[in-house]
């Protein structure tokens, strides 16, 4: 596997398997993994395996595709963390490629706005990195559920 600094967009090289993810899902058009500095534990990104910047450019197609397997996941996801609601977003925040976001929901601040927040000076941290081997046992157990 390549180290992300010699690529041109972490999310490509996830999609080519240049770079080890914690992969739950794969398609011809899309790869749905483990995001590694989680919201919540079961964060997932999904991805189209082709490179837009922004979930906007996506065709139609693919953007659907994208949103019914965020469907599919998010009920394994509420089953396996036992959640009520699963989160389903485009942020395109960090990385100029599109991806969608699903995110257990736990607490009513786990994606916001900045509407809701009363404080003026609001700090953060950053999230912590996820070992790569919980990654890995995380992802094999969400692989199990899409099986069944």
């Amino acid at each position: 596997m390549k180290n992300f600094h010699n690529h041109r967009c972490v999310f490509c090289a996830i999609a080519s398997r240049e770079v080890e993810a914690g992969i739950v899902h794969e398609d011809d058009g899309i790869v749905a993994f483990l995001d590694v500095h989680p919201i919540r534990p079961g964060h997932i990104q999904i991805i189209p395996r082709e490179h837009y910047r922004w979930f906007d450019e996506l065709p139609p197609e693919l953007a659907s595709h994208i949103l019914l397997t965020g469907q599919r996941l998010a009920r394994i996801l509420k089953e396996i963390y036992e959640v009520e609601r699963v989160g389903f977003l485009f942020t395109g925040g960090d990385v100029p490629h599109a991806h969608a976001h699903l995110v257990p929901l736990v607490a009513k601040d786990d994606i916001t706005s900045r509407r809701y927040i009363v404080e003026q000076k609001v700090t953060y941290r950053d999230t912590p990195l996820i070992p790569n081997e919980e990654l890995q046992q995380t992802a094999k157990r969400l692989r199990a559920q899409l099986q069944t």
